[in-house]
Formats: C-alpha cells, sequence, structure tokens
C-alpha cells in the first residue's frame, strides 16, 4: 500500500482540480472536395471511336497507339485504316473542356478525304 500511496496522491490531486469545460469547437466550413474525373488512357479502341464519330464515312481504324506524357491533357494517336497495318496517320485528341471525355482536336481536318 506504501508504494501505491505515492502515485495516487497526484491523480486525486489533480481529480480535486475544478475541470473546466473545453471550449466548443467552431464550425468551420470543410473545403468541398473537388471531384475528380479519372479518363481511360487513350487507346486504339477509344481513338478508334472517336474517329468513327467525327468521320463516319472514313475506314474503320485497324491499329492505332497513343501517346501521352504523364499528366498531360493531349495525346498523339498514329494510326493505320481498313486493311493497313501501318502507322500512316497521326492525330491529336485532348481532354474537352467539361473534363469528363476525349474529343479530336483537329476536327473534319483528319477525316480522310
Amino acid at each position: 500500500m506504501k508504494k501505491i500511496a505515492p502515485l495516487l496522491l497526484p491523480i486525486l490531486a489533480l481529480a480535486a482540480c475544478g475541470e473546466e469545460p473545453a471550449p466548443e469547437p467552431t464550425p468551420e466550413a470543410a473545403p468541398a472536395a473537388e471531384e475528380v474525373v479519372e479518363l481511360p488512357a487513350p487507346d486504339q479502341e477509344l481513338f478508334a471511336g472517336l474517329l468513327a464519330e467525327q468521320c463516319p464515312g472514313a475506314e474503320p481504324v485497324n491499329t492505332a497507339v497513343c501517346r501521352r506524357a504523364m499528366g498531360a491533357e493531349e495525346a498523339v494517336c498514329e494510326y493505320g485504316l481498313g486493311d493497313d497495318e501501318y502507322l500512316r496517320n497521326a492525330a491529336t485528341i485532348a481532354v474537352n473542356e467539361a473534363g469528363d471525355a476525349w474529343m479530336l482536336t483537329e476536327g473534319d481536318a483528319v477525316c480522310p478525304q
């Protein structure tokens, strides 16, 4: 009991002190969480759909390779149409103004004549 008494004395002294209530937290306006839309990486399927939408009469994309720098809002896609297995053509795609989809930047200029 003699060993416990020195330990209890400071605890009892603190318990005897009156406790003030903690101040109520002031409500702070929490910053609105910004919604982040993650776009799919541009690939052959995505590019083929964009080109087919922009140029309905064009041959379908046979092969395509899209490259973009990390975090860039544009990508360059090289592609071949129809039976062509070579990447003879190139087009640039970019994130639209809403930031939720890819779009062709050259418009009708990329459509084959």
